[in-house]
Parts: C-alpha cells; sequence; structure tokens
C-alpha cells in the first residue's frame, strides 16, 4: 500500500483472478513520488485482433467456470438455479395478503353484482350461485396474478446464462469505460463483512444507488459478481421491457413494475407481496432512489415507491429488518447526456429501442468515456433507523404497538418514509467523488468572459479541487499523475463538442462549446457548495445595487430573510443540512469569512449584524464569491421563469376561473416563454428552459398553493391546473392587460432580487411591460387552446370515451374532480401545517 503525501489513506482494490491486492486511495491527493499506480477493480478484457491467445483463454475460463468466474461461492441465499422462478411464484401466490386481497376484490365484485341485481337474493339457488360466481372471479383473479407475477419477477435460472452475460456486458462496458470501473477497498471489504453477517441472518441488503445512466445498475451487477456477492435484483421501469433486452435484463437481475398504479388494488398488492417475499428470504434488492435517470446531473428529490412497500413490510411486522446500502455511481461521462440535452430542451422522450439501449447514441465499441467510480455508503439498518425516528416523533417504545392505519399515525409514516429518502439522498452525496470532467465544467461554467487559459484553469480546477476537500467532498485521484496531465484527460474525455480550444494565441484558450450539456457535469458539485451558494445569492440582491462598499452591505436579518426565502423555494431541488437554518447559516457565513470572501460586524455582545464582501475579495476581481453566484444563478433564473409564466395563467378577459389548463402544456408554454426571453437577452442562462427544472419548480408552487392541480381518476386524463385564486393577478379593467403588482408578482420579484443582472438590469419597467405582456399573449393562447380542444372532443364525442390513448383534458372539472380538489387542497393545507416548514 502506497503513503501518498505522508497521509494514511483507504486503498483502492485490485482484483485479478483469484488475487486481491490494495492500490492508491481514490480519496486523496496525487502521489508527488513516482511510486504505485492506480488499477482498476474491472480493466479492459484481452481483445481478440491484439491478443488472440489470452483472449480465448479469457472465454474458455468463462465457458468452463473456473475459480471466480463459475460464481459457486458467494455471499447471499442461493440464486441461479433451475426452479428459482417456480419457487418465488411459488411463495407469491400462497401469500396470506395477496389472497386476502383476491377474497376482498371477489366479494366486493360480488358486492356490486348483487345491487345491479345481476344476482338474484331470491332465487332458491342463490347461496349455490353466489359460491360459483365467486369461484370463477377468484379462479379469474388468481389467473391474472400468476400472469402479472410471470412478467413481473426476476428469473434467475442459469449459472451459465449469467457467466456469459457478465463477460458480455463487461466486453461491452469497459470498451466504452475503458479506464475501467474503481472501487475503494475500505468500502468493498467493508460491505463484504456486512454481507456475510446479513447472510447468517437471513438479511436482505437494499441497495439505494444515485441513477444518472443505463449503466448504473450494469456496473453494481458486474461489481456484486466480482466480489462473490448475490446479485441484487434491481427495480426496474416495464419500458424496458422490449423485445430481446426485457428478457435478458429478467434473467440477469431485472423485475419488471408499472410506472403508474392507479387504483389497480391487485397490482399494488401483488408488488407489495413481492417485496415482501424477497425481503423475507433475504434476496438483495437493488432501486433507484431518484426513481428515473438525473438529466441534470445532480441528485433529484427521492421517489418514495418502493421504499413505500419496503418501509410497509417491516412496520407490518411481515419482515424484521433489512440492511440499506447507498451507492455513488460517478462518472467520467456519462453515455446519454446528449439525448439528455434534446429531452429537457422539450423534445418528447424516445421510446426504449434495443440500438439506443446499446449505444446511447453513440458505438460503444468506438466511445473512449474515461472511467466509472463506484462508492457505497456504510450500510445500516432500516429497523435500527426506524426506532431512531419513532423515539424522536413519538414516546412509542416500538413499532409493534403502533397501529399505522390510524390517521395519526399515517403522518408519522409519512414523515418516517421521507426523512429516509432524504437521508439516503445525504448518505450518496456524502460518499460521492468528483470527476476531473465535473471540476473542469464546474470552472468553465463559473467564470466570467469567453474562456479561459490553460495556466488559469489549472489553478482554478486546483482551488476547486481544495475547496471540495475542505467541505469534505472526495476528489477522483489518477495515481502520480500532475494535474495538468489530469486535466488534459478530462478535456480529452469531454471532447471537442463540450471544451473549445483557441490555438495559436498567446496560450491555449479554452471555452464551453455547448453550456447545457456542460451543465450536467457542473451540477455534480453544486451540492457541495449549496449553502454559500444561497449567501452569496442573497447578498446579491445588494452587491447588483453598484455603488459604493456601505451600500453593498446587508443587515444579517435581511440576509437571514433572503436566504430563508430560496432555500425554502428550492426545498425540491437541494438537499440541507439537518442543523436547521439558523444554524447552517451561521456556520457558512463564518466559513467564508475564514475563506476572506466576506467581512462580518459584531454588536458589542458578538452577534452578527452585517455582512459585506472583504476587501481582498474585491481587489481580487470577486472570482470567489462569483463562484457560489454562478452555481445557483442559472436555478434562479429558472424558477423566476416558473413564476414568471404563471402570471399567464390568469383568465383572459370574458373567462372566469374555471378553466382548467393541461399541466405538461403550461410547462411547454413556460418554456417557450423562456427560449424567447434568452434570445431577447432577459434571460441570462439558455439552461433556465431546462425541462426538469421548470417541473420541479411547478410541483413546488402547487405544495404552496399558488396553483392547483387535479388528477383525474381517468388515467387517460393528463393532470390540470390553474392559479389559485388568491393569487391571481388583476387585469386593468379598460384594456384588459395584465398588471404588474399583487402577491404573485411581488413574489416574482423577491426571486428576481438575486438574479444575475441582465440587458435590463435596474429597468423594472420595460419587464413589468414587456416581459409580462409576452407572458400574457402565450397564456391567451393557451385558455384559446385547451377551449378549442375540449370543444372539439365534446363535438367528436369522446371526451372520456373508450380508448387506451390519451384523450382531450376537459376544461372544467366534474364533481369528482370538485371533490378530489377540495381534499387535495386541505391535506396540502394540514401537511403544510404539520411540516411546519418555511413557506414562500
Amino acid at each position: 500500500m502506497a503513503r501518498e503525501n505522508g497521509r494514511d489513506s483507504a486503498p483502492d482494490l485490485r482484483i485479478l483472478g483469484d488475487r486481491i491486492t490494495l492500490q492508491p486511495s481514490g480519496f486523496v491527493e496525487p502521489a508527488l513520488t513516482g511510486e504505485g499506480k492506480e488499477e482498476a477493480l474491472m480493466k479492459n478484457m484481452a481483445r481478440f485482433r491484439s491478443e488472440p491467445l489470452r483472449f480465448l483463454r479469457e472465454v474458455s475460463l468463462y465457458v468452463s467456470g473456473t475459480g471466480w468466474r463459475a460464481y459457486d461461492d458467494v455471499i447471499g441465499q442461493p440464486i441461479f438455479y433451475s426452479g428459482f422462478s417456480d419457487h418465488i411464484k411459488s411463495q407469491i401466490m400462497s401469500a396470506t395478503l395477496l389472497q386476502a386481497k383476491i377474497a376482498q376484490l371477489a366479494d366486493m365484485r360480488i358486492a356490486v353484482e348483487e345491487k345491479d341485481g345481476l344476482l338474484n337474493k331470491n332465487d332458491k339457488d342463490f347461496a349455490a350461485k353466489r359460491a360459483h360466481r365467486r369461484a370463477v372471479l377468484v379462479q379469474g383473479l388468481q389467473e391474472v396474478a400468476e400472469k402479472l407475477t410471470d412478467n413481473m419477477i426476476c428469473k434467475f435460472e442459469s449459472k451459465a446464462f449469467i457467466r456469459s452475460a457478465y463477460y458480455l456486458v463487461t466486453q461491452l462496458l469497459l470498451r466504452a469505460y475503458h479506464q475501467g470501473i474503481h472501487v475503494s477497498s475500505e468500502e468493498v471489504l467493508r460491505l463484504r463483512r456486512v454481507a456475510e453477517e446479513a447472510a447468517r441472518r437471513k438479511q436482505s441488503i437494499i441497495f439505494l444507488p444515485c441513477h444518472r445512466s443505463h449503466v448504473d445498475y450494469l456496473s453494481l451487477q458486474l461489481l456484486c459478481y466480482r466480489l462473490g456477492l448475490a446479485l441484487p435484483i434491481v427495480v426496474a421501469g416495464d419500458n424496458l421491457n422490449f423485445p430481446l433486452v426485457g428478457s435478458f435484463l429478467q434473467h440477469a437481475g431485472a423485475m419488471y413494475i408499472r410506472r403508474s398504479f392507479g387504483d389497480d388494488q391487485l397490482y399494488s398488492t401483488l408488488v407489495q407481496t413481492y417485496i415482501d417475499v424477497l425481503l423475507q428470504g433475504g434476496y438483495n434488492l437493488e432501486c433507484f432512489i431518484e426513481g428515473g435517470r438525473s438529466r441534470t446531473g445532480k441528485l433529484l428529490p427521492p421517489k418514495f415507491g418502493i421504499l413505500s412497500f419496503v418501509l410497509d413490510s417491516l412496520l407490518s411486522g411481515r419482515v424484521e429488518d433489512v440492511i440499506v446500502c447507498p451507492v455513488s455511481t460517478q462518472y467520467d461521462k456519462v453515455i446519454e447526456t446528449e439525448g439528455y440535452v434534446t429531452e429537457l430542451l422539450g423534445v418528447p422522450k424516445k421510446k426504449e429501442n434495443l440500438a439506443d439501449f446499446l449505444t446511447g447514441g453513440s458505438s460503444v465499441l468506438s466511445l473512449k468515456l474515461g472511467r466509472v467510480d463506484v462508492r457505497f455508503h456504510e450500510p445500516w439498518s432500516l429497523r435500527g433507523f426506524v426506532n431512531e425516528q419513532l423515539s424522536r416523533l413519538s414516546k412509542a417504545p416500538s413499532t409493534v404497538e403502533i397501529d399505522w392505519k390510524d390517521m395519526k399515525n399515517q403522518v408519522v409514516r409519512q414523515k418516517l418514509l421521507r426523512t429516509l429518502g432524504y437521508k439516503v439522498l445525504a448518505d450518496i452525496n456524502a460518499v460521492s467523488v468528483v470527476m476531473p470532467t465535473a471540476l473542469i465544467g464546474t470552472v468553465l461554467l463559473t467564470l466570467r468572459g469567453r474562456g479561459v487559459g490553460r495556466a488559469e484553469l489549472i489553478r482554478r480546477v486546483e482551488w476547486l479541487t481544495n475547496r471540495i476537500r475542505a467541505k469534505g467532498g472526495r476528489v477522483a485521484h489518477f495515481g502520480n499523475a500532475p494535474l495538468p496531465d489530469v486535466i488534459e484527460r478530462g478535456l480529452e474525455v469531454l471532447g471537442k463538442d463540450l471544451v473549445g480550444v483557441v490555438e495559436g494565441l498567446a496560450e491555449p484558450t479554452y471555452y464551453a462549446v455547448d453550456r447545457f450539456q456542460l451543465s450536467f457535469y457542473r451540477n455534480m458539485t453544486i451540492h457541495l457548495f449549496i449553502s454559500e451558494a444561497l449567501v452569496a445569492a442573497a447578498l446579491y440582491t445588494r452587491v447588483k445595487q453598484g455603488g459604493g462598499p456601505p451600500i453593498q452591505d446587508i443587515p444579517y436579518q435581511e440576509l437571514y430573510d433572503q436566504v430563508l426565502f430560496l432555500s425554502s423555494l428550492f426545498r425540491g431541488e437541494f438537499i440541507y443540512s439537518g442543523e436547521g437554518l439558523a444554524a447552517n447559516l451561521e456556520r457558512t457565513v463564518l466559513g467564508l469569512e475564514a475563506d476572506n470572501v466576506i467581512f462580518i460586524e459584531r454588536d458589542e455582545e458578538g452577534h452578527i449584524t452585517k455582512v459585506g464582501l472583504s476587501d481582498a475579495e474585491r481587489a481580487a476581481g470577486r472570482e470567489n464569491y462569483d463562484f457560489y453566484c454562478f452555481l445557483i444563478w442559472p436555478f434562479i433564473e429558472a424558477s423566476w421563469l416558473a413564476a414568471v409564466s404563471l402570471m399567464g395563467l390568469s383568465p383572459p378577459p370574458g373567462r372566469n376561473g374555471d378553466i382548467w389548463i393541461q399541466v405538461s402544456k403550461a410547462q411547454e408554454s413556460a418554456q417557450l416563454l423562456g427560449k424567447t426571453l434568452y434570445h431577447q437577452g432577459d434571460l441570462s442562462y439558455f439552461e433556465a428552459v431546462n425541462k426538469e427544472t421548470l417541473k420541479n419548480s411547478y410541483q413546488r408552487f402547487e405544495e404552496e398553493g399558488i396553483i392547483q392541480v387535479v388528477k383525474s381518476r381517468d388515467a387517460r386524463i393528463p393532470p390540470r391546473l390553474r392559479i389559485a385564486p388568491e393569487w391571481r393577478p388583476g387585469r386593468d379593467p379598460e384594456t384588459g392587460r395584465l398588471r404588474a403588482s399583487g402577491r404573485l408578482w411581488d413574489f416574482t420579484e423577491k426571486i428576481a432580487a438575486s438574479r444575475r443582472e441582465g440587458k435590463n438590469r435596474r429597468d423594472g419597467a420595460t419587464v413589468s411591460t414587456r416581459v409580462v405582456g409576452l407572458t400574457d399573449q402565450l397564456g391567451r393562447k393557451l385558455f384559446e387552446d385547451a377551449v378549442r380542444a375540449d370543444e372539439e372532443a365534446a363535438g367528436k364525442g369522446k371526451g372520456k370515451g373508450k380508448g387506451k390513448g390519451k384523450v382531450a383534458a376537459p376544461v372544467r372539472l366534474s364533481s369528482e374532480d370538485e371533490k378530489s380538489l377540495s381534499r387535495s387542497v386541505g391535506e396540502q393545507k394540514r401537511r403544510r401545517r404539520l411540516e411546519g416548514r418555511a413557506h414562500l
């Protein structure tokens, strides 16, 4: 094991054949000496053209199942044997939970048929006919459940298959990521110890990785295979269950579930039963805490679907305990980023197909994407977590004594679930490794000017590396390679489509070619600096006013209020420290003071009274302060854009507030507004039109009651929205134009206070007339299109008619939708009151 820069470090692991050796850590700075060379856990395999004999030898080892390749001596429950699927299926179908639901559904149907007169109670053979009909219904439900089960479950049947699949996928993956898959030996050896104990107790390990690429589940499966751990069963959306690939993945570890269950009680119970069977049997499970892949590069808010099933298994007592292992997977370059950009700009997502799955838009065999880093957080007991949280939330000594059907306890359960989701995200962030491409992308997008010279790029990357480590983050290292070489390698991986270079100057000068796509890599670092970024943006409300330094200083209470507002605004975007705002803000401000970015003025008792930019920071051209602003500004722009777009949802003259607009149409209109404002100079960042960020803003506005959203029980009718009456802006009674005033306008202006100054800075009149006028124009078109589509659908007799596709979204609510809206608004108010969170 190498010692680097005089520091003991957790080494990385190299496994070749049956030999395990330790290599220098990926956590620390590059070694200054010539010692050692980092090795990937998995390296490129031999190729037939260059090394035919070695290639044939490797193939023969997999075919014969020699050594670790046999996958015989694994840690965990028995898998990959003939009859595995039938064994799991029989346990599901015989489960008490499922059988009780089938009986309940049959009884409910019998009751309906009795009410409708299909079963005559006066018939002398009523009891026999009723019993026969019920038996037929039960049998039909059993057959449906069995078919759904077969389509859903993972099928670990053949070791010969998994050995071949491992070899094939490794060949493809390590040709794309030619520098291999890297892990930490400390984390891997700890994971093996935990797995051995879990296997002894017949407990499952639930791997909860972040999700940026299809490669995520492939890399984790390959690592578990290579390390001799029982492969986890991977929760996958049924969109991946397409010809050839669907069956391959199902036999390699995928279980398929629908994206939405709707009101299908049988299907929901079936998924719960399958989760119960897996956890009772001690089988490992893998699901993505974010749900779908992150198109933005940063962690998405948690999705609670599968976590909810797992938590119910535990709270019900059907499962004693499970082990949770958050996982971070980082890439030098993500295969799918080009496709992500088109999706985020509003191009409809393409249906999954074999070609795109294998290539990601490029030939896997010709890509040079660098390396993958996989890091495992220290695993922890879900039972221990639940008990700890309950001791904080209530005086209940154990979960066994709690009636989870009680509505009050349902609120406790929701808090448990939410806390669980955000703890997992925080754990993922805690072990994430920042790659060189992320360092370069972050620097290029946080500097003023068109480009940056080579020397300045190296200096800023070094500064950022030190700041990341000072914040407790981890930066990938590359053996003994000097920083300039690491940067050169990162630039090569990013490619000229993302980062261009101007030759023939005094020094090579680099510039961002595709800022939108490059922002994916910048967003991989933002979680480390979100507190500093929020403080910088709050201080910017004064800095942007210009004038002398005293004018730009901000009272601490004013800083606190703006940070509170911004942090609440981005509650769905970022993960904050659990210390609370007051403690977190003070710690952040003191840290910025120690870094000489700001100065602090205190009263006689030592309390902070005023904050401003330090003289040293001003002398340095505000480069460090600007760095934090540049990180958060694109998100502030997106929230401002979303808020401005809501102005257009005010009903046009002659329309009342009972017209409902399709959510997706409103968001598309907001995107169009953003693109227009960007090209006209009123929006500084094109990435502010990012579809996902706009969607998150709309979700946040819904949570705060600014907009109201109705989801119909008919799955074919898309969600609809309107602006809440109390937030609706007024109109000029003579001209009918929107007024730049009122509660929503004030809210928008509060966001704008921290926006980067654009061409119309300090020209509020221009923004309030032209921008609002454009918003109104697009809003009127939304209403016209919605009413026209509704009238056409009514004229054709469609509406809620039969058919599998989407139907036109009615512009008015049915009585059932009105009741749903009333319940939803009431629930949101209660939730805000119970959570006691800061409101916008």
